[in-house]
């Protein structure tokens, strides 16, 4: 394959599964082979097997760090610390982007960044939307609600009042009160009883202040 084919196959993704090619008579070694010297010779930036991204000289955008999570795990959506951050819920910066997955959990370090998967039962795999992040890109994101829940229900003593205060959240008013307790309830899990019933006395507290 020549790379003005490859250009053309790839249009306008800002980031791309190697996939894409396979639809052709190109034999799947030889594919392998073109890819890795693309990489060679900066055409292409491989994020992980598989995953690949255009060059600064060739790619019309940078992909999202939420995009680049979808896209290296099909089974994903962004959440806990990545969305709420997204919200503007936490104040701080997030330095990785979260997800959640049905798939193993793991870390994958990058050149343009770094990618932690939470694994989560399918039964949980749910309440997420497509959003628009702008130029033409969107991801998969936890809705407010589920990116708070995820977050409490995958970290250790996240039901004890200190680490709730520690999260220092913030824009309460983002959250759907009902939409929470109903995720909650469904999930049988006392400790997210727990949490969100310290997460409505903060926010009790919150509208006094």
């Amino acid at each position: 394959m020549k790379w003005e084919q490859a250009l053309d196959l790839i249009g306008n993704q800002p980031i791309f599964h190697s996939s894409i090619f396979a639809a052709g008579s190109l034999n799947l070694k030889d594919l392998r082979r073109q890819l890795s010297r693309w990489v060679k010779n900066g055409r292409l930036i491989k994020i992980r097997r598989g995953v690949y991204m255009l060059s600064d000289t060739y790619r019309k955008e940078t992909p999202h760090p939420f995009v680049i999570a979808n896209k290296m795990k099909h089974a994903s959506y962004v959440s806990l610390q990545s969305a709420l951050a997204h919200y503007g819920m936490i104040p701080e910066y997030v330095p990785s982007v979260t997800s959640a997955t049905t798939g193993r959990p793991e870390i994958v370090d990058t050149s343009i960044g770094s990618y932690i998967f939470k694994h989560i039962k399918n039964i949980f795999f749910h309440s997420y939307e497509n959003i628009d992040l702008g130029k033409e890109q969107s991801a998969f994101i936890a809705i407010p609600e589920k990116a708070l829940l995820d977050l409490l229900y995958l970290t250790p003593g996240s039901d004890k009042l200190p680490y709730l205060r520690e999260l220092r959240l913030q824009k309460f008013e983002i959250l759907d009160i009902d939409k929470l307790i109903r995720i909650a309830r469904e999930t049988e899990s006392k400790k997210l009883f727990r949490a969100v019933n310290y997460i409505l006395l903060l926010m009790r507290r919150d509208e006094v202040s």
